[in-house]
Protein backbone atom coordinates (compact mmCIF):
# COMPACT_ATOMS: atom_id res chain seq x y z
CA UNK A 1 0.00 0.00 0.00
CA UNK A 2 2.49 2.83 0.80
CA UNK A 3 4.39 1.74 -2.06
CA UNK A 4 1.30 2.78 -4.49
CA UNK A 5 0.97 5.66 -2.40
CA UNK A 6 5.25 6.70 -3.90
CA UNK A 7 4.95 4.98 -7.10
CA UNK A 8 5.71 7.85 -10.09
CA UNK A 9 4.55 5.20 -12.43
CA UNK A 10 0.65 4.62 -10.95
CA UNK A 11 -1.41 7.44 -12.14
CA UNK A 12 -3.52 7.33 -9.14
CA UNK A 13 -0.61 7.59 -6.49
CA UNK A 14 -0.21 10.15 -3.41
CA UNK A 15 2.76 11.18 -5.24
CA UNK A 16 1.20 11.72 -8.62
CA UNK A 17 -1.86 13.69 -7.18
CA UNK A 18 0.54 16.37 -5.66
CA UNK A 19 2.66 16.59 -8.90
CA UNK A 20 -0.76 17.30 -10.83
CA UNK A 21 -1.60 19.88 -8.29
CA UNK A 22 1.33 21.94 -9.20
CA UNK A 23 1.30 20.90 -12.86
CA UNK A 24 -2.32 22.50 -12.91
CA UNK A 25 -0.86 25.81 -11.22
CA UNK A 26 1.69 25.46 -14.22
CA UNK A 27 -0.93 25.30 -16.62
CA UNK A 28 -3.13 27.89 -15.29
CA UNK A 29 -0.06 30.36 -15.55
CA UNK A 30 0.62 29.03 -18.90
CA UNK A 31 -2.54 30.59 -20.33
CA UNK A 32 -1.32 33.81 -19.29
CA UNK A 33 1.14 33.55 -22.18
CA UNK A 34 -1.79 33.66 -24.92
CA UNK A 35 -2.70 31.07 -27.30
CA UNK A 36 -0.62 29.44 -29.97
CA UNK A 37 2.08 26.84 -29.89
CA UNK A 38 4.08 26.82 -27.13
CA UNK A 39 7.63 25.50 -26.63
CA UNK A 40 8.69 23.93 -24.02
CA UNK A 41 11.86 22.91 -23.16
CA UNK A 42 11.72 20.07 -20.12
CA UNK A 43 15.55 19.77 -18.51
CA UNK A 44 15.23 16.49 -16.76
CA UNK A 45 12.13 15.08 -17.94
CA UNK A 46 11.03 11.91 -19.09
CA UNK A 47 7.83 11.29 -22.20
CA UNK A 48 5.92 9.54 -19.35
CA UNK A 49 5.83 12.59 -17.29
CA UNK A 50 3.50 14.43 -19.87
CA UNK A 51 1.68 11.74 -21.15
CA UNK A 52 0.37 11.03 -17.87
CA UNK A 53 -0.93 14.61 -17.81
CA UNK A 54 -2.06 14.30 -21.41
CA UNK A 55 -0.16 16.48 -23.54
CA UNK A 56 1.06 13.24 -25.86
CA UNK A 57 0.25 14.61 -29.16
CA UNK A 58 -1.18 17.40 -28.10
CA UNK A 59 -0.09 21.15 -30.88
CA UNK A 60 -0.26 23.16 -28.31
CA UNK A 61 3.40 22.17 -26.85
CA UNK A 62 6.08 21.87 -28.96
CA UNK A 63 8.47 19.51 -25.94
CA UNK A 64 12.08 19.10 -26.32
CA UNK A 65 13.15 16.69 -23.20
CA UNK A 66 17.22 16.81 -21.88
CA UNK A 67 19.10 14.12 -20.43
CA UNK A 68 22.16 12.96 -19.82
CA UNK A 69 21.18 10.24 -22.32
CA UNK A 70 18.59 10.61 -25.37
CA UNK A 71 15.75 9.10 -24.58
CA UNK A 72 13.14 7.25 -27.31
CA UNK A 73 9.65 9.32 -27.57
CA UNK A 74 6.56 8.00 -29.24
CA UNK A 75 4.86 11.09 -30.27
CA UNK A 76 5.14 13.94 -33.15
CA UNK A 77 5.39 17.33 -29.83
CA UNK A 78 8.13 15.19 -27.96
CA UNK A 79 11.33 14.74 -28.59
CA UNK A 80 15.05 14.08 -26.72
CA UNK A 81 18.22 15.46 -26.93
CA UNK A 82 21.38 14.80 -25.22
CA UNK A 83 22.50 17.75 -23.23
CA UNK A 84 23.92 18.75 -19.85
CA UNK A 85 21.62 20.82 -18.06
CA UNK A 86 24.71 22.90 -16.62
CA UNK A 87 25.68 23.80 -20.06
CA UNK A 88 22.83 24.15 -22.60
CA UNK A 89 25.20 25.63 -25.05
CA UNK A 90 23.56 24.45 -28.11
CA UNK A 91 20.55 26.49 -27.27
CA UNK A 92 20.70 30.39 -28.18
CA UNK A 93 19.32 33.22 -25.55
CA UNK A 94 15.81 32.81 -25.54
CA UNK A 95 15.12 30.28 -27.19
CA UNK A 96 12.33 28.39 -25.50
CA UNK A 97 8.84 30.22 -24.40
CA UNK A 98 9.53 27.99 -21.25
CA UNK A 99 11.78 26.08 -19.84
CA UNK A 100 10.22 23.06 -16.97
CA UNK A 101 12.05 21.30 -14.49
CA UNK A 102 10.88 19.15 -11.92
CA UNK A 103 12.95 17.72 -9.03
CA UNK A 104 16.20 17.66 -10.73
CA UNK A 105 18.29 21.11 -9.88
CA UNK A 106 19.24 18.82 -6.24
CA UNK A 107 20.57 16.15 -7.82
CA UNK A 108 23.77 18.17 -8.72
CA UNK A 109 25.96 17.40 -6.44
CA UNK A 110 27.62 20.98 -5.58
CA UNK A 111 25.53 24.41 -5.12
CA UNK A 112 28.03 25.41 -8.11
CA UNK A 113 26.54 23.11 -10.41
CA UNK A 114 23.20 24.62 -9.27
CA UNK A 115 24.15 28.12 -9.97
CA UNK A 116 25.16 26.56 -13.44
CA UNK A 117 21.87 25.10 -14.05
CA UNK A 118 19.51 27.85 -13.12
CA UNK A 119 21.84 30.70 -14.76
CA UNK A 120 21.37 28.23 -17.97
CA UNK A 121 17.60 27.77 -17.57
CA UNK A 122 16.95 31.66 -17.36
CA UNK A 123 19.23 32.26 -20.45
CA UNK A 124 17.99 29.88 -22.74
CA UNK A 125 13.70 30.43 -21.88
CA UNK A 126 11.90 33.49 -21.82
CA UNK A 127 10.03 31.96 -18.80
CA UNK A 128 10.66 29.00 -16.65
CA UNK A 129 9.43 26.93 -13.91
CA UNK A 130 11.39 24.94 -11.67
CA UNK A 131 10.94 22.76 -8.72
CA UNK A 132 13.33 21.29 -6.09
CA UNK A 133 12.05 19.86 -2.66
CA UNK A 134 12.36 21.80 0.48
CA UNK A 135 15.79 20.46 2.47
CA UNK A 136 13.85 21.21 5.79
CA UNK A 137 10.26 19.11 4.74
CA UNK A 138 10.49 15.95 7.27
CA UNK A 139 10.44 13.34 4.88
CA UNK A 140 13.57 13.13 2.87
CA UNK A 141 12.06 12.62 -0.71
CA UNK A 142 14.22 10.29 -1.93
CA UNK A 143 14.63 7.84 0.48
CA UNK A 144 11.09 8.83 2.07
CA UNK A 145 12.78 8.52 5.92
CA UNK A 146 12.38 10.77 8.20
CA UNK A 147 15.25 13.84 9.13
CA UNK A 148 17.07 11.79 6.45
CA UNK A 149 19.39 14.32 4.57
CA UNK A 150 20.37 15.30 8.68
CA UNK A 151 21.70 11.86 9.52
CA UNK A 152 25.81 11.15 9.60
CA UNK A 153 26.95 9.93 6.46
CA UNK A 154 28.21 6.49 8.25
CA UNK A 155 24.45 6.23 9.56
CA UNK A 156 22.77 7.11 6.30
CA UNK A 157 25.31 4.08 4.68
CA UNK A 158 24.28 2.03 7.14
CA UNK A 159 20.83 2.74 6.39
CA UNK A 160 20.71 1.89 2.71
CA UNK A 161 23.17 -0.90 3.07
CA UNK A 162 22.05 -2.97 5.71
CA UNK A 163 18.20 -2.13 5.52
CA UNK A 164 15.51 -2.15 2.78
CA UNK A 165 13.90 0.84 4.98
CA UNK A 166 14.67 3.31 1.92
CA UNK A 167 11.75 2.72 -0.75
CA UNK A 168 11.74 -1.57 0.27
CA UNK A 169 15.61 -1.08 -1.25
CA UNK A 170 18.63 -2.21 -0.09
CA UNK A 171 21.82 -0.65 -1.49
CA UNK A 172 25.15 -1.95 -2.71
CA UNK A 173 27.77 0.49 -0.89
CA UNK A 174 28.91 2.04 -3.92
CA UNK A 175 25.21 2.94 -5.38
CA UNK A 176 24.41 3.98 -2.29
CA UNK A 177 27.44 6.87 -1.87
CA UNK A 178 27.22 7.40 -5.38
CA UNK A 179 23.25 8.66 -4.73
CA UNK A 180 24.29 10.55 -1.45
CA UNK A 181 26.98 12.08 -3.30
CA UNK A 182 24.46 13.19 -6.08
CA UNK A 183 21.82 14.57 -3.70
CA UNK A 184 22.13 18.23 -2.50
CA UNK A 185 18.59 19.26 -1.04
CA UNK A 186 18.40 23.35 -1.22
CA UNK A 187 17.02 25.30 1.74
CA UNK A 188 14.53 27.85 0.87
CA UNK A 189 17.43 30.57 1.06
CA UNK A 190 19.51 28.86 -1.26
CA UNK A 191 16.85 28.55 -3.89
CA UNK A 192 15.85 32.28 -3.68
CA UNK A 193 19.40 33.14 -4.40
CA UNK A 194 19.44 30.79 -7.53
CA UNK A 195 16.00 32.45 -8.78
CA UNK A 196 16.28 36.08 -7.26
CA UNK A 197 14.32 37.96 -9.51
CA UNK A 198 11.54 34.66 -9.40
CA UNK A 199 8.11 33.98 -7.43
CA UNK A 200 8.12 31.08 -4.88
CA UNK A 201 5.34 29.16 -5.48
CA UNK A 202 5.13 26.59 -1.68
CA UNK A 203 3.36 23.42 -2.29
CA UNK A 204 2.40 22.26 1.09
CA UNK A 205 1.53 18.76 2.66
CA UNK A 206 0.45 18.32 6.10
CA UNK A 207 0.82 22.24 6.51
CA UNK A 208 4.63 22.04 6.40
CA UNK A 209 5.99 22.81 2.58
CA UNK A 210 7.24 20.34 0.96
CA UNK A 211 8.71 21.46 -2.11
CA UNK A 212 9.44 25.08 -3.58
CA UNK A 213 8.96 26.29 -7.75
CA UNK A 214 10.82 29.03 -8.89
CA UNK A 215 8.77 30.70 -11.71
CA UNK A 216 8.06 34.26 -13.76
CA UNK A 217 5.12 32.63 -15.48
Amino acid sequence: MFKNLTDYDNKDSLVNRIRNARFHFFEERLKALGPGRLTVLDVGGFEKFWVNRGYNGRDCLEITLLNLEEEPTHYPNLRSVKGNACDMREFTDRQFDVVFSNSVIEHLHTYESQQAMAREVQRVGRHHFVQTPNRYFFIEPHFLLPWFQFMPRAVQIATLTKTSLARFKRLRPEAAQSLLDEIRLLSEQEFRGLFPKSQLYEEKFLGMIKSFTAHNL
